[in-house]
């Protein structure tokens, strides 16, 4: 038996504060997971079109962690959706 709210695996503190409700609706979890997603799919887009003369190499660690925060966060959402799946 699943866990009425699992918790994020981007949470790296031994106490987990972020949580995905998987008694949610279908439609909530897949909104949830595709405005991560498509967050993260316009940044890399933003990315690709910027030019990089000015950028300081400190920002790709954070650009990373945060494409890596939504993606994954988006994932997770998508599978705990395709096991609350309505079929």
């Amino acid at each position: 038996m699943i866990n009425r709210y699992r918790p994020l695996r981007t949470c790296y503190s031994e106490n987990p504060v972020l949580f995905i409700d998987t008694q949610s609706s279908h439609d909530d979890l897949l909104d949830a997971a595709e405005q991560r997603l498509r967050a993260a799919s316009d940044l890399l887009e933003t990315l690709y079109c910027l030019c990089f003369n000015q950028a300081d190499v400190k920002d790709i660690p954070n650009i990373v962690n945060i494409l890596h925060l939504l993606m994954q966060d988006g994932c997770e959402l998508l599978e705990v959706a395709r096991y609350n799946n309505p079929k």
